[in-house]
């Protein structure tokens, strides 16, 4: 009897041993959006075909609104493996690398078409650089262009004088500091009550996250269509989970991220025309900025265009190169 028992328990053993080996790897996706946004939603739907996919071998399960990690958190989560997966608003982060930030300069590019050309021409040195980090590099999504709300009209150079500015990354204080505005950081996440509050009057930013956040309910009333820039979200991996893949799973994962990636752009450009027309819906008024103050800001784009080229060095002047 004793020879049988330790018979039977040899056996569930090794089929504990074999399914612990064959449960396949889970990876957590930390979202700094809600479930609701377009980014998230389709990260999502990323996750949700590989997860079938893959035949056990790798889930994703998403925590979108900055449930797991907190969006200025994100980066370094995935970067020291506290997160497999994450997305991340790529221009936040120029300090790590500043072609990370090449698509928020001030109108180099005012067309998805022209985003486009811009995110060919940048990839390769983008992916590159965040493979020296430990990271690997999936997709990435474009927000529909970028625009000026304001509590207040606009009509002259001296309407920008000393207005309260949200800024979230260093081209946006640039822009701030260049224009006269006074500018203030602050996350997605704090936007309604930034303005609420009266901490923050103005900001540049898409018309998807004026509607998200019915910006209209915090007292702002006007969206400049400027088409400033289109900034990118990507999703990027741990080099250490990513290497615990097999080669088919990688391959899927990659074939499944360029298939978000391309509805993503197309999410992003339906939003664009949907967006600022919920805004005026809601009784904003959405319009265009007077030549004058077009002129000032386009001066302003080119002024930060070449700070930046000096910044980015040797890298930068061969995207730009590529680029025009």
């Amino acid at each position: 009897m004793k020879l049988i028992k330790n018979i039977f328990l040899a056996i569930v053993a090794l089929l504990l041993t074999f399914n612990f080996a064959n449960a396949g790897e889970k990876w957590d996706m930390a979202l700094a959006y809600g479930a609701g946004n377009f980014h998230s939603a389709n990260a999502t739907e990323f996750a949700k075909n590989v997860s079938e996919k893959s035949d056990g071998k790798l889930t994703i399960v998403t925590h979108p609104g900055g449930s797991l990690f907190k969006g200025g958190e994100i980066f370094r989560a995935v970067r020291t493996g506290q997160a497999p997966i994450g997305e991340r608003f790529m221009s936040a982060l120029g300090k790590e690398d500043p072609l990370l930030e090449i698509d928020s300069q001030p109108f180099l590019a005012t067309s998805y078409g022209q985003a486009m050309r811009l995110y060919k021409a940048s990839k390769p040195e983008i992916v590159k650089g965040l493979d020296s980090k430990g990271l690997v590099f999936l997709y990435a999504v474009p927000w529909p262009a970028q625009g000026l709300y304001s509590k207040k009209e606009i009509n002259s150079i001296a309407d920008l004088k000393g207005l309260k500015f949200r800024a979230y990354n260093s081209a946006t204080i640039r822009i701030a500091e260049l224009t006269g505005m006074a500018p203030t950081k602050i996350e997605a996440a704090e936007i309604s009550q930034a303005f609420s509050t009266g901490a923050v009057e103005s900001m540049i930013t898409s018309p998807t996250t004026g509607k998200n956040k019915k910006i209209w309910e915090n007292g702002v009333g006007y969206f400049y269509d400027i088409a400033a820039w289109f900034p990118k979200n990507m999703v990027i991996v741990n080099k250490e989970a990513w290497n615990k893949l097999d080669s088919d799973t990688q391959k899927l994962v990659m074939k499944e991220a360029a298939l978000a990636e391309r509805k993503g752009w197309n999410l992003s450009k339906k939003g664009n025309v949907q967006d600022k027309k919920a805004l005026a819906d809601a009784g904003m008024k959405v319009g265009k900025v007077n030549s004058s103050l077009k002129k000032h800001f386009e001066e302003v784009g080119a002024t930060m265009a070449k700070e930046w080229a000096d910044r980015a060095g040797s890298r930068g002047k061969t995207v730009l190169s590529a680029y025009k």
